[in-house]
């Protein structure tokens, strides 16, 4: 029995042995089933979000807002310091003047080698050009390769602001091919030298890494290749918690799109995505927003050492940040130059000569700021409102092409904050300003300064203000008087004596002049010149108020009240608003719509729309009219009301111009041109307090500091239709006839000759004689009667409404 027992037991035993075997096994199956139960549909759903995410790039690109290019041409009024301004706005740098960006001057004669870029109207080549300037202007411009002479050429604009999507990314999109070849192997060197033989992972690699960073007693290299640095940077939504979850997620990622993709195209979309620095809100990505961002250059303009700094950067944009920790940055920079010698991918002088070059990063990031001119910024989102919401221009990737001229913006700038600083008084109210710059040839808006704190953000006085405009007015008063040749001429007489205007129910409206005088009978030239009230008014109500209301609505849109007021002014306008209305008289009579955008482009450069169309021809009426209006101001500048535009110097340009005040002195303004541009300034304090300047000693002071430095053509008026005549009373004469003056008449208007009236006789002078003793036989010094009349009243400030 006992031994059958035993042999029970012992089958037993056997028995439950496969058992447990067999539980063991069926675990593991069950293990290994779920495990890729759950894996296979884990790393199905994780092959979907690499082709949804990295497959089509969903990169949110900002949209950016250009200057206009710089164009150049034989004759353009341009000295050295615009130029230099017009390129470093554009991030040019002192060089060799062969590298693209780069400019050398020697004296007169500067080497530029622009960059390629898209305009509104296509295509624009990189090309190395020779320019000479000579007094003041441009002498020639020549290809500096073919040695051949050129029209025209134009530079690659300025970035002047980045509208950013919901992320405040900066990223600028480049292929592989585009980016430096010492860029592309330097960082393999540095950073996964195995790049083009691993699958996504690198053992090698972690374990070369593993041994220096133990030799060097520091973390100096890292062990992820550059695929699992693509897939943890955010570009597939992977945090950067350092977890097991994490890390095993990453390196899914990094064989997946190792399996799905080729290495040019993982480089390419590294290139695009690494992250390289942050300013405030915004985070700089890829290696062309990072060239920018630290050196201001673009990514093909980048130097050994630039290049090795910004490989270096790649471990840790904050800890390794020139600006702040400088020598960090050095140490760093030296490392991946070693790196890149021991590789052979420098020579030993290249070595040795980067290793004792400077860090070379700007002092400030100025080239990616959000919107470094907010007032401009404004006027270029408004116009593209009716087109663009502000949600679709948002990280769009568009390219707005505005018509802003660094170099007058930045005179503007500097014009406001020198004038101001020189008005500011403890009897004065703290004042403000807001301006509008245009180019007389096309309508295009250069420079908008919105406050006297020109990175303000807010309130744009430019546009917004609403202000009495004062005399500004008159000229159109006049405008409409000279339309009609056969009544009005500029040398017609006017009434300057007390005038009253009935208003109806019983009311009375009795303008008087500023200085409290009245100035008789003079001509319409001198009342407009030296801004008389009285005058104007008779004039006005002549041509009726109801017509210059139409008028101006029909010259900038500006809906007013047709009542006598208005003769002087008595509407509330913006600075922006009283230029597109003086941009009639300053292009010659053309209607020129201003707009701040010449076009906007897609991501691929190509033109969606353009705004820069050519204005049509003045009609020849009103040509003729803005010509008189034109000679008129320019003697307001010469002998009234704007004299001291003389005395400051500007008398070279022959400007034209017109100040305006509101009653009590709480507005200055001033609208005046060139050649090339006008200018529209307002001058005043947001509380509506007297300010106790008048148009002339506010706003005009403003148009002389920017005009004193702003390279511009003189204004020379053209004869077409204007029949010039010697003019003494009320015909015209002959040219050595005293006292008369040479006025500009329509052509066929002239009135009728008159031989020069016979001198009156003068006494003989006595010797002695009782005649001496009364004084009778004296010589007259005082001018003669007609000469007396013709002359300039005496000059005064402004006559206000």
């Amino acid at each position: 029995m006992a031994q059958i027992d035993y042999d029970e037991d012992e089958t037993a035993e056997d028995s439950q042995s496969p058992q447990w075997r067999r539980r063991l096994v069926t675990w593991l199956l069950a293990a290994v089933g779920l495990g890729l139960g759950f894996l296979i549909p884990y790393t199905l759903y994780l092959n979907h979000e690499v082709s949804e995410r990295f497959g089509q790039l969903r990169w949110q690109i900002p949209t950016r807002v250009y200057a206009r290019p710089l164009e150049l041409a034989p004759g353009l009024t341009l000295d050295a310091t615009t130029l230099k301004t017009e390129l470093d706005a554009a991030a040019y740098h002192s060089g060799d003047g062969v590298r693209p960006g780069s400019y050398s001057r020697t004296g007169g004669r500067w080497l530029i080698s622009s960059r390629g870029f898209s305009d509104v109207d296509g295509a624009v080549p990189a090309r190395r050009i020779e320019v000479v300037l000579s007094g003041s202007r441009v002498a020639s411009v020549r290809d500096a390769g073919k040695k051949r002479d050129l029209k025209t050429v134009r530079l690659d604009p300025a970035r002047i602001a980045t509208l950013y999507g919901q992320k405040q990314e900066e990223r600028r999109l480049v292929r592989l091919k585009e980016v430096p070849e010492l860029l592309v192997t330097g960082l393999q060197a540095v950073e996964d030298r195995d790049f083009n033989s691993h699958h996504g992972i690198d053992v090698t690699g972690m374990i070369r890494a593993a041994f220096k960073n133990v030799a060097a007693g520091r973390a100096k290299q890292g062990a992820s290749t550059l695929t699992q640095q693509l897939a943890r940077s955010g570009l597939l939504g992977i945090g950067r918690e350092q977890t097991l979850t994490r890390k095993g997620k990453e390196i899914l990622y990094a064989m997946l799109i190792e399996a799905r993709y080729d290495k040019g195209t993982i480089l390419e979309a590294y290139f695009n995505q690494v992250y390289l620095g942050q300013r405030g809100a915004q985070a700089i990505h890829g290696v062309a927003a990072g060239a920018e961002f630290w050196f201001g250059r673009d990514l093909a303009d980048l130097s050994t050492e630039q290049i090795a700094l910004l490989i270096g950067i790649v471990r840790g944009p904050s800890f390794y940040d020139p600006r702040r920790n400088p020598e960090r940055a050095l140490e760093r920079r030296n490392f991946v130059l070693g790196e890149m010698h021991e590789t052979q991918l420098i020579d030993d002088a290249e070595y040795q000569r980067a290793l004792k070059a400077p860090l070379g990063v700007t002092k400030d990031p100025g080239s990616v700021a959000a919107n470094r001119f907010p007032a401009y910024v404004d006027l270029v989102r408004r116009q593209l409102a009716r087109d663009y919401p502000a949600d679709a221009l948002a990280g769009a990737g568009l390219s707005v092409m505005s018509g802003m001229s660094p170099s007058a913006q930045a005179m503007a700038e500097g014009a406001v904050a020198r004038t101001l600083k020189s008005l500011d008084s403890k009897r004065r109210p703290p004042l403000q300003t807001g301006l509008v710059v245009t180019d007389v040839h096309n309508g295009e808006v250069v420079a908008v300064v919105g406050s006297r704190s020109v990175a303000e953000h807010g309130f744009n006085r430019a546009i917004e203000a609403q202000r009495p405009v004062g005399s500004l007015l008159k000229p159109f008063v006049y405008l409409l008087a000279l339309a009609q040749p056969g009544k009005y001429s500029l040398a017609s007489w006017v009434d300057d004596s007390p005038v009253t205007v009935a208003l109806g129910k019983k009311k009375n409206w009795n303008p008087g002049n500023s200085d409290g005088r009245s100035h008789g009978t003079v001509r319409l030239i001198d009342a407009l010149a030296m801004s008389y009230n009285q005058a104007t008014v008779r004039v006005g109500m002549q041509v009726a108020p109801e017509r210059i209301a139409s008028l101006i609505k029909t010259l900038a849109g500006i809906e007013t009240e047709p009542n006598p007021a208005l003769i002087l002014g008595a509407v509330d306008q913006s600075p922006y608003a009283m230029a597109q209305l003086y941009q009639f008289l300053a292009s010659g009579g053309e209607i020129q719509p201003l707009h701040a955008v010449r076009g906007v482009l897609d991501a691929n450069g190509r033109a969606l729309n353009r705004y820069d169309k050519d204005p049509a021809p003045a009609q020849e009426g009103d040509a003729i009219a803005a010509r008189l209006i034109t000679i008129a101001l320019q003697q307001a500048v010469s002998n009234g009301t704007g004299t001291q535009l003389v005395r400051d110097g500007l008398g070279r340009l022959s400007p034209a111009g017109k100040t305006g005040t509101s009653n009590d002195g709480r507005d200055s303004w001033f609208a005046g041109w060139t050649g090339d541009h006008l200018a529209v300034i307002w001058v005043g304090n947001d509380q509506n307090q007297t300010t106790g300047l008048y148009g002339a000693t506010g706003a005009m002071r403003v148009w002389s500091a920017i005009f004193s430095r702003l390279p511009s053509a003189p204004l020379k008026v053209g004869d077409k239709g204007i029949d010039w005549q010697w003019t003494i009373a009320s015909n015209t004469t002959d040219p050595d006839c005293v006292g008369s003056r040479r006025m500009a008449y329509v052509a066929g208007f002239a009135p009728a000759y008159a031989p020069c009236p016979a001198p009156e006789p003068v006494a003989e002078d006595g010797q002695g004689g009782w005649r001496d003793w009364f004084g009778f036989g004296r010589k007259d010094e005082e001018k003669p009667a007609e000469q007396a009349a013709e002359a300039p009243p005496p000059q005064q400030q402004e006559n206000l409404p």
